[in-house]
């Protein structure tokens, strides 16, 4: 089955309507967490999310593979090498109704999708893969924007808490995760900022987890404040030594991410001389 990217973005608009009042209950009383979230159930026809899940590669074939002390898992954002309704399905999030209408579910302006797919597109994790707690890279590409919203789509069959893979959103002190299971035909929607820690269980599951990543981003600051900051990581309450090692692997990317910014400044500064 191969569905247009004009009809996905119907069946998003149709459902996110219908779901406008559990929207709103969810976005502001995030339980469990000060970070601000809602999800959607049943997104679309389980014969479409079905479709979707089919179009990716079983065995991780072409993706990135990402291996650190930080993430296990494997993306890809060159939708052109697979199937159509995956560019159909990742695209239909950024068509304007659509970012418009999750806008104005949760009463922000000047939010804008990322044709670049910068970070997002398709990824899949495997057994024993993981997202250890972590913010988000606080900008686009060329930071010109603030990242402010993620969007997870999920369509693995059948998935269920105990198969792991699942969203977690971390308490004040990163000490206790609020579960948000990667539900087949689920959309989660996130806030992201400087406070906003999240992380994915370790997949249990013999069977891929397969998720379709947006990021909405915005000129304006989170909390109205210029930062910057590299994708930061750190441990689980028990990975004292992740902890450790992950202050001075975010400090260190920070830096040299700082240095290139510069670098790239003056080229920039003496290409127009030129």
């Amino acid at each position: 089955m191969t569905i247009s990217k004009e009809d996905f973005v119907k069946l998003i608009l149709q459902k996110i309507e219908d779901s406008n009042l559990s929207i709103r209950q969810q976005w502001v009383n995030p339980v469990g967490t000060k970070t601000r979230h809602f999800f959607i159930d049943n997104l679309l026809p389980l014969d479409a999310c079905e479709s979707i899940y089919s179009a990716f590669p079983r065995d991780g074939d072409g993706f990135f593979s990402r291996e650190s002390f930080r993430e296990k898992k494997r993306t890809s954002s060159n939708l052109n090498a697979y199937s159509k309704i995956l560019s159909n399905i990742t695209y239909a999030f950024h068509d304007k109704k659509i970012v418009d209408r999750i806008a104005g579910a949760v009463e922000w302006d000047c939010i804008e999708p990322d044709p670049l797919l910068y970070a997002g597109g398709l990824s899949m994790m495997f057994r024993d893969d993981f997202l250890n707690p972590h913010l988000d890279n606080s900008h686009d590409g060329i930071r010109s924007k603030y990242r402010r919203l993620n969007l997870l789509y999920y369509v693995s069959p059948e998935w269920v808490i105990k198969n792991g893979g699942n969203l977690e959103l971390w308490d004040e002190n990163r000490t206790t995760p609020k579960t948000i299971v990667a539900k087949t035909n689920r959309l989660v929607v996130m806030e992201t900022n400087r406070a906003s820690w999240h992380s994915v269980s370790k997949v249990e599951a013999d069977t891929p987890r397969c998720c379709v990543s947006n990021y909405y981003f915005s000129p304006i600051s989170p909390d109205a404040s210029s930062y910057f900051h590299v994708t930061s990581f750190t441990g689980r309450p028990e990975e004292k030594i992740k902890k450790i090692v992950g202050l001075g692997d975010n400090l260190f990317r920070n830096i040299i991410s700082k240095v290139l910014k510069i670098g790239r400044g003056k080229n920039l500064i003496n290409n127009e001389k030129e």
